[in-house]
This record gives C-alpha cells, structure tokens and sequence, in this order.
C-alpha cells in the first residue's frame, strides 16, 4: 500500500511591524519527511559532549603526600584493620577511581548530523514554534529597535535563534550586532544551523531569505492566512 503524501506545513509571513503579509507552504520532503527521535538525541548528545572541557582532576592514592607506612599491625591492637595514610577511606586521602583529564569529542557520519538538522527544523515547522519574517533591515545598530521588532513577531522574553539569509547580512553586521546583548538571542546564517542550535531555544525565527536557502521549494503567497477563530 503507498504512502500518504504528507501534508505541507503553511505559515504565516510577517514584517517587522508583526503584520501578517502573505503566507508560504513548506514540503516535509524538502527536510526529509520524517523525525527521527533517536537520531536528534544522539547527535545533541554528540554536541554536548563536544562542549565538554574535560579538564576535570582528582589525586589518587599514589599523588598525595603522606606515609605509605601501614599505620598499626594487622592483629593484635583490638582496632579494625587499616592501610596506609592515603588510602580514600581517610580524609586527606587520595581518590578512588577519580576522574583525569580526557577528550570526550567525537563525530557522528556527517550525512547523518546533516539529516537531524533537517529534522529539527522540521519539528520547529510542525509545532507551530517557527515564525517566518519577510525582511529585516537595521540602518544602524540598534538593539532597543532589534528587542521591539522580536517584541512584534510576539517572541520577545522567550528563547530564540535567529536565522539569517546571505542576502541579510551587510558589511556592519547590524542584526548580529544589535541581537548580540539580549537576553537568549542567538543569530546565526542558515548554512551554519545545526540540531541543538535549533532545537535547545523555543522559538526559531527565519527571515525570508533564510528559508529560501533551506528550502528551495517553498511556495510564497502574498495573502495572508486567515487567524483562528480565539
């Protein structure tokens, strides 16, 4: 029995002023269909350790100062018997089995961290958590003016990535530049998205030109959709 084609997710299109002005439908196929649940664990499990500094240390019995003399004779003294002053059972002793310095970085195959980070936007699409702006253009760098506009698309006080189109980004850098000081803000050019970038904020905002990049089958429409009823 075939598969029933999946639907396309449709989103409204905004301005900066938090206007709709059109809507885009989205093909699933055009970032792999499906979400794979343990894949996006594993490579955010990749990221994280990959963050990992791994510069933990403890001493162990044989890099503490103290006698490696036997305290007391085995038998005899009445007292249980012990070893050494720099045994983990005493304070000042050396740790058992404590952590060292180590490398904890691996890479999953690049095709598959490839592939989540299809599926995280397309979990982003599927649960309404993606708002797509038209353009956004700064003459100057401006973080009050960058807050109003994220405060208009009605993402303001929560977490949120930034997604930007080559076509967004000029010489000053005024978006990066007036995002930079808010508060769980995170700007980043489409091609550099990567699972955990997208699915750790709860909002994820794509400007026309960002989606464009992700999605060369989008289909745009000037007319808005209609809202529900509240």
């Amino acid at each position: 029995m075939a598969e029933t084609e999946k639907k396309p997710v449709r989103l409204n299109v905004f301005n900066t002023q938090g206007q709709a002005v059109g809507h885009v439908d989205i093909d699933p196929a055009e970032f792999g269909g499906e979400i794979n649940k343990q894949l996006l664990h594993e490579v955010v499990l990749m990221y994280l350790a990959n963050q990992r500094a791994g510069t933990h240390s403890t001493l162990r019995r044989g890099e503490v100062s103290g006698s490696t003399k036997k305290l007391f004779r085995q038998k005899g003294t009445g007292n249980a018997r012990v070893g050494n002053r720099r045994t983990n059972k005493r304070r000042g002793g050396g740790t058992a089995k404590g952590p060292k310095p180590r490398d904890y970085e691996y890479h999953l195959p690049k095709k598959a961290v490839r592939a989540a980070t299809r599926m995280a936007i397309l979990s982003k699409l599927q649960d309404n958590e993606t708002v797509v702006v038209d353009e956004i253009k700064l003459a100057e760098i401006k973080t009050k003016e960058m807050a109003q506009i994220l405060k208009n698309l009605q993402v303001g006080g929560t977490s949120c990535l930034l997604g930007l189109g080559a076509k967004d980004v000029d010489e000053k850098n005024t978006i990066y530049m007036s995002a930079r000081n808010l508060l769980n803000v995170k700007v980043s050019p489409a091609s550099q998205l990567n699972a955990y970038a997208v699915l750790k904020p709860k909002r994820l905002v794509l400007t026309r030109a960002a989606l464009e990049e992700l999605c060369k089958g989008a289909k745009w429409d000037a007319s808005p959709l209609p809202r529900p009823p509240a």
